[in-house]
């Protein structure tokens, strides 16, 4: 999920401004929240996906932090819209935001695995034909 996607939805808005002041654990995020603890819990972890929030085991509990290097492409894009456009046409690279640290992780790690289970299939080919 991107920052966008994660920002579009009001109650992770509203998770993010309670992180802004503190470091808050689920279970302190979800009281003022309507909902049961595990709706909170699933928009925590999306909020963990688009590198909004880090979270940290202390104990028993998770405590989640707000990450604000991560609203770099929101800001890119407010400030690109707010900037005079040049004689040209803008263009959607112009506006584009560019991809934060980490975006392609997990292509990399699917590309790892599919290329893990094709060796697998190979080798367990082979074994077969030989056997």
């Amino acid at each position: 999920m991107d920052v966008f996607e994660a920002l579009a939805d009001p109650v992770r808005r509203e998770l993010l401004l309670a992180l802004r002041g503190a470091d808050l654990s689920a279970s302190e995020l979800g009281d003022p929240q309507p909902g049961s603890q595990p709706g909170v819990s699933r928009h925590l972890r999306r909020l963990r996906e688009a590198g909004l929030v880090d979270v940290e085991a202390r104990g028993r509990h998770r405590v989640y932090s707000l990450r604000p290097d991560a609203l770099a492409p929101v800001e890119h894009l407010v400030a690109t819209l707010r900037a005079e456009p040049a004689t040209g046409t803008t263009t959607e690279a112009d506006v584009r935001p560019p991809l934060p640290a980490g975006a392609l992780a997990g292509l990399d790690l699917e590309v790892r695995r599919t290329t893990r289970e094709r060796r697998a299939a190979r080798t367990a080919a082979r074994e077969e034909e030989t056997a």
